[in-house]
């Protein structure tokens, strides 16, 4: 008798562009209301806003981009 394979579930990680690019804009407007003073605050506010949805690179590119605007 042949294994039986599960059909794998999508990378959660991965998401997709909407939905990185919503809480791109989620994290951006967070960040601006609250006005950190490092990046390493605006790192903790997309921390908790990605919440594991985005992988490393994508939240290291998210917290440059909102750090770039708000900490100006």
């Amino acid at each position: 008798m042949l294994p039986q394979r599960v059909a794998a579930l999508p990378n959660r990680r991965s998401g997709d562009a909407s939905r990185v690019r919503y809480l791109h804009l989620v994290a951006a407007a967070r960040a601006k209301e609250a006005r950190p003073a490092s990046e390493q605050q605006v790192a903790d506010i997309v921390r908790v806003t990605v919440d594991d949805e985005v992988d490393t690179r994508t939240f290291a590119a998210i917290v440059a981009d909102v750090a770039s605007d708000v900490l100006r």
